[in-house]
């Protein structure tokens, strides 16, 4: 049974969230930093380890612009500009086996980005051998699809979507995320299924 105490009561996962991804953006950037005045001392050299580090760089940047959406605190006033969503979607899967292709033509609330994220992850750990992942929005519904040849969907993973905790570890912890995400902006999830597709639409 809920509570006026329970509606009030501050969202920690969300708090801790944008906490870590907050503190980890600004020494990351600051080595991002540091390689590019290291490559200017170089004469612009391309040395292959400094590549290296520049590209890990660049995509650990990435997925924390991405978990600060997913992971983090979303007020329901809190705006998120297409072309931001573009630029982190754009970075995080440059070079992955995942096309993912964000079809919602102007700014969203910041409260509705992140279950859209926290769906991606979960048809992301259903496709891990690639595919493409349309996000879309409709007359207010948002539509996940993810469609490959070969889908791999663990029962026990999507079974935490109905509150079935059994089986959650950290690399699946969105699956939990997603429903309490919905929660907090009166949503409610509809998952369905075929060979070779997942739609998950709220």
């Amino acid at each position: 049974m809920s509570s006026d105490h329970d509606q009030t009561r501050p969202d920690l996962p969300s708090l801790i969230g944008s906490r870590i991804c907050h503190d980890l953006i600004s020494p990351i950037g600051a080595v991002g930093n540091g390689l590019e005045l290291l490559a200017m001392a170089n004469g612009g050299s391309n040395a292959p380890e400094v590549a290296l580090i520049t590209d890990s760089v660049n995509n650990a940047n990435a997925r924390i612009r991405f978990f600060r959406i997913a992971f983090g605190q979303a007020s329901r006033g809190q705006g998120t500009g297409r072309a931001e969503i573009l630029s982190i979607l754009r970075d995080s899967y440059t070079g992955s086996r995942l096309q993912v292709t964000w079809d919602v033509a102007s700014e969203c609330r910041r409260d509705e980005a992140k279950p859209a994220c926290l769906a991606l992850m979960c048809l992301e750990s259903a496709m891990p051998f690639g595919g493409d992942v349309r996000i879309s929005k409709e007359d207010g519904t948002w539509n996940i699809t993810g469609t490959a040849t070969k889908l791999k969907i663990d029962p026990d993973h999507w079974a935490v979507l109905d509150g079935d905790m059994t089986a959650l570890t950290p690399p699946v912890v969105h699956f939990a995320l997603l429903p309490e995400a919905l929660r907090q902006i009166d949503r409610t999830l509809e998952v369905s299924k075929t060979d070779t597709s997942v739609r998950l639409t709220f």
